[in-house]
This record gives structure tokens, sequence and C-alpha cells, in this order.
């Protein structure tokens, strides 16, 4: 199937854990006199949509119609959020939590290495995610695509709701999984698990055939079209009732994996949102976060990028 020159009829409805990543750029010249550690000076501070918000901004910025749906705290980091967000074009639909700060990941970086991360968090509160459910519905019908980003932050409580909408309005459901329980996520069109978090599931295996058996399983029980396995260096392995596909990785360097998730899911969605078979779909997403772990940091892939790495 042809590749559409624009993805600007595509919409999609991002819903989960919603954070601010901050990063401190500085130079280390010595150690601390006060403990082994390096003294790090900053020279450059910059911001980033994190978590859910990333996901939204990968689509963004591949030309999407992207719908971002989440908590935030009532603070400045919320704030940045929304500007970020609004900057990008995502039509945000940020809850306000006076009782919580906005999730902020601070990582601090000397020389292109990450030094320390310092993560700050408070789950939202549930007068607030109640409110958010009611939104969700509200907003439904506008969105083909919906995807659940969930970073065991709190925010997607009612996943099971979500998909049950989702499912009976039609809608194509991505989700990118977290914790021990994958039965609330029964019933979505894809998970996009990685490595550890499926062998969290359905415990260790011994070979590709043991994998293959349990990871159809899995899916079947949780009456899921397809299953997406992220395995970091060995590729992708896409499951469904038809097939199985192996998308070998293709990463020129690996430079940094935070957020290569998000726009891997962000990928599909763009592209089963145009209309473009799932197989192809998870083949550019493959495409696409072998180009996003060269770069530092929460990054994505713009539309050239991507389809000038095909070439």
């Amino acid at each position: 199937m042809a590749i559409p020159a624009s993805f600007a009829d595509v919409r999609i409805l991002v819903v989960g854990d919603i954070m601010l990543d901050r990063y401190w750029f500085g130079e280390v010249n010595r150690i601390s006199p006060e403990a082994p550690v390096p003294v790090v000076r900053i020279v450059k501070r910059e911001e980033r949509l994190g978590g859910a918000a990333n996901v939204a901004r990968n689509i963004a910025t591949l030309g999407g119609g992207a719908g971002l749906l989440g908590v935030v705290g009532q603070d400045e980091a919320g704030d940045i959020v929304h500007a970020l967000s609004t900057e990008l074009g995502i039509d945000s639909h940020l809850a306000r939590d006076p009782a919580i700060s906005t999730i902020i990941k601070l990582r601090v970086i000397g020389h292109q290495q990450q030094l320390l991360r310092i993560d700050f968090e408070e789950p939202p509160t549930d007068v607030v995610l109640r409110d958010k459910l009611s939104q969700f519905n509200t907003l439904l019908p506008k969105y083909p695509v919906v995807i659940l980003s969930d970073y065991a932050k709190g925010g997607l409580v009612n996943a099971v709701e979500m998909i049950a909408a989702a499912k009976q309005a039609g809608k194509c459901i991505l989700v990118d999984p977290k914790g021990d329980d994958f039965s609330r996520y029964a019933g979505a069109t894809m998970l996009t698990p990685n490595k550890s978090e499926l062998r969290h599931i359905v415990g260790n295996w011994k070979s590709e055939e043991e994998l293959t058996a349990k990871a159809q399983n899995l899916r079947t029980s949780l009456a899921l079209e397809a299953l997406l396995l992220t395995r970091s260096e060995e590729g992708m392995t896409l499951y469904t009732a038809d097939e199985i596909v192996h998308f070998p990785a293709i990463a020129r360097e690996v430079y940094d994996v935070s957020g290569a998730g998000d726009t891997v899911i962000a990928t599909i969605a763009v592209m089963l949102g145009a209309g473009l078979p799932i197989a192809q779909a998870v083949d550019l997403a493959n495409r696409a976060g072998g180009i996003v772990v060269g770069k530092l940091g929460t990054a994505t892939v713009s539309y050239d990028e991507l389809f000038q790495a095909t070439k």
C-alpha cells in the first residue's frame, strides 16, 4: 500500500500518565570534596513532553492529529506541559489536580552522558480520575484510534472502562502496558510489551518456540488482534492469528533508549490510522525506533526522517 504524502487527516487520542521531562546539561571537571560524586556545573536546561505526552508529541511530529487526555498538577510544570502541547498543535485536555504535583523526571547530563535521574510523582485523586473518564467518553467519537500509554503512575485506573467504550464504538485501541495484571487490557486491538514486561506476565522461556506459544496464548486469552513484542537489540516480533512476523533491529547506533517505546506505538497508531496493514505499520515503527535511539533523551522522528530511512 502506498504511503500517504501527509497524515494530517489521522486523528489519535492519547490517554495516560503525563509527565514533564527536564534535562539539565552541564560540564564535569572535578569530584566533589564532600562525597565521591562528580560536580556538574549546569550550562543549559531543556524541557520536553514525557510519558503519554511524548506519545502525542511523536504523533504530532509525524504530522498526525493528536489529542491528549490526562492529569497534571495545578502548578508550573502543568503549565509548561500545556504550553509545549499547544506549540505542537496537540489538542490537549488536561485535568488539573490541585492535590498533586505534575510528574517530573529530571535528568542531569554531563559530557552527553546521564549522570542522575530524579523523579517527582504522585497519583491523581479519585475525583479527577472520574472526571477524566467522563471526558474520555465525550472525546471518543472524534478519534478513530486510541492509545493508552500506561506508565503505572495511576492515570489509567479506568483502563477497563475505556477499552470497553472504545471497543463498542469500533475504535482501534493500542496499549503500551505496565504492571502484573494484563487482564485489564482485554479487548484491545494491540498490546506492545517489551521483553521484561512480557516475562513478568507469562514467565520465562527457553526457546523461540516456547516464547511463541506463550505470546499467542496471552494474545488469545486477552482477545487481542495482535501482540507486538519489542525486543531491544533483537528487534520486534508481531503475533496475530494469521501470522508471526519478525522485524530485526536496524538501529545504526544506540545512544539513548528512553522514549523509544513511545515512538514505536505512536508510529504504529499513525500508520494504522492512515489505513496501512498492520505488518507494514510495525515495519515502519521498527524503523522509527531505530532512528530515535540514536538521539539523546525523549526524542521524535519526523515524516522526512522516517521515509528517507525507508528508501
